[in-house]
């Protein structure tokens, strides 16, 4: 028996050694290039967009940016306003959702995108399903506004003018199938009463129309009636929430005026594309939570007539199914088409 191996053998054997501890070498060096932290960096590590449905300078545009303001200050990065106005808020909405689910785009959603319009027409984006929820940052309810050459000094006054015309009373609405149109409409089916509906392009309009005594009502946004109020030129009958808003302390709702829980309102919120990381959604979320503590947030919600809210993901997304159904059906009973 050899006792001794072939020296070719160890020659082999030698450079099998070799050859593994410089593939060992390179995998190390390799390493120690790479950071030791995680794969991904953490969010948020570059600005955010929060795409707004409409022009600058509106209500939702001064509710996105008094939010982009301190949702940057909480979570230590800018978020830059982008306005991309176009096919009733549809634009925006359809940007946002066929976005990146990183975090880095969001969506000031509002009720007429999410509840309203895709009972009007066909939209290339689908509310639920599109979307994660993050919170509901503020609302706002309707006021009945009429003319100052309108007697009625009370809802009970104001329909009974109506029935004394009945069918030839008009009523002003920022366009057909506007959450301005669809609250009038369900105030006259749930009052049975009898008015011609005129359709604006727009809130500002039919304001100024009802101000220089055109058309008598309007059913306005709070923010829109509160710069004109000391005027003399037009006065508040109701306000269609479930409660007295702090701006018109002295205006009863609609509900406490006879019409026992009606109710009509639309708010302002942050979306998020769906499949956006759960924690980025929370994040976002508590981050806002924290706004409804704030008082000088509040005091500059306040100021431009919505009242804060900022709540839960889940809340929100309740609240959106909710509101889903009922302006479907408002839809319905107001026969209302896209303009």
């Amino acid at each position: 028996m050899n006792l001794f191996p072939n020296r070719r053998n160890l020659n082999e054997s030698a450079q099998t050694m070799n050859g593994f501890a410089r593939i060992c070498s390179l995998l190390l060096l390799t390493a120690s290039l790479c950071p030791a932290t995680a794969p991904a960096q953490a969010w948020p590590a570059k600005p955010i967009r929060l795409v707004v449905p409409f022009a600058a300078g509106g209500n939702t545009d001064s509710i996105a940016r008094i939010s982009a303001e301190f949702l940057g200050k909480q979570i230590g990065q800018v978020v830059i306003v982008e306005n991309k106005p176009g096919a009733n808020g549809a634009l925006a909405a359809e940007a946002v959702a066929r976005a990146p689910a990183d975090g880095y785009t969001l969506f000031m959603a509002t009720a007429p995108q999410m509840a309203v319009l895709p009972h009007l027409t066909k939209t290339p984006y689908d509310p639920v399903k599109d979307f994660e929820p993050v919170t509901i940052v503020a609302s706002n309810v309707f006021a009945m506004a009429v003319g100052s050459g309108v007697a009625a000094k009370t809802l009970d006054e104001f329909a009974a003018l109506v029935r004394a015309q009945a069918g030839k009373m008009p009523y002003a609405s920022a366009g057909s199938g506007s959450v301005s149109h669809l609250s009038m409409a369900s105030f006259l089916t749930r009052a049975k009463l009898d008015m011609v509906h005129v359709s604006y392009k727009g809130g500002a309009p039919a304001l100024a129309d009802v101000l220089a005594g055109h058309v008598p009502v309007y059913f306005a946004n709070v923010a829109e009636v509160l710069p004109h109020l000391t005027g003399g030129k037009i006065r508040v009958l109701a306000v269609s929430g479930a409660q007295r808003v702090p701006q018109l302390p002295g205006v009863p709702t609609i509900a406490e005026s006879g019409y026992p829980g009606f109710q009509t309102n639309t708010w302002n919120a942050i979306a998020a594309p769906a499949r956006t990381p759960k924690a980025v959604v929370d994040r976002i979320a508590e981050a806002m939570a924290i706004a409804a503590k704030d008082a000088d947030f509040v005091k500059r919600m306040n100021a431009i007539g919505v009242q804060v809210v900022c709540n839960k993901p889940a809340e929100f997304a309740a609240q959106l199914r909710e509101d889903f159904t009922a302006w479907g059906q408002a839809v319905k009973l107001s026969g209302a088409k896209l303009e």
